[in-house]
């Protein structure tokens, strides 16, 4: 897994005929979708680099807003793993090197069908990423996708997220 797709919940199927045509239009004919066990969340395995796709998809959006109509939010994924304190912590210790000295950021969970304490699992993080935290105006968000027993984790600026709906309506404006 390394791209989530949300979309309205009983829409999965939609959303991943969306996604997976869309992929195709970028390059990846071989992508593999598939709905979570959770309402609302299809999760995708492309070989193309998923922070290129969701800036693609954000052009596509600008470009073309009809295009686009099941898919909600995309967003990319660094790395997945089984669904542990340890492997999720050393995930993000693995990727924090993409912050500089000076950058502050923030970190947001997301946890769907698991028993793993997110204020543990946020002291755990802030205890290894040595920048300062700031939870309104941050360079970076650390990510955390918890769907049960697979965890994907990114480090990533505002931009690397496309929500549909805010892209269509600022587009407007």
């Amino acid at each position: 897994m390394n791209l989530i797709v949300t979309c309205s919940r009983h829409l999965e199927e939609e959303a991943s005929d969306e996604i997976s045509k869309t992929l195709v239009t970028l390059g990846d004919a071989e992508s593999k979708t598939e709905h979570s066990r959770f309402s609302g969340i299809v999760v995708v395995d492309t070989s193309l680099d998923p922070f290129q796709v969701v800036d693609k998809i954000r052009t596509k959006i600008l470009d073309e807003p009809w295009s686009i109509r099941y898919c909600h939010r995309f967003i990319p994924i660094q790395e997945s793993m089984r669904t542990t304190l340890e492997n999720i912590v050393a995930a993000v210790q693995k990727h924090a090197g993409r912050m500089q000295s000076g950058d502050s950021y923030r970190i947001t969970v997301e946890k769907r069908g698991s028993e793993l304490s997110t204020k543990e699992l946020i002291d755990s993080i802030a205890g290894i990423v040595k920048n300062k935290v700031s939870l309104e105006e941050y360079d970076w968000n650390i990510t955390v996708e918890i769907l049960g027993d697979i965890t994907g984790i990114s480090i990533l600026k505002d931009p690397d997220i496309v929500s549909t709906l805010k892209t269509k309506r600022d587009s407007m404006e």
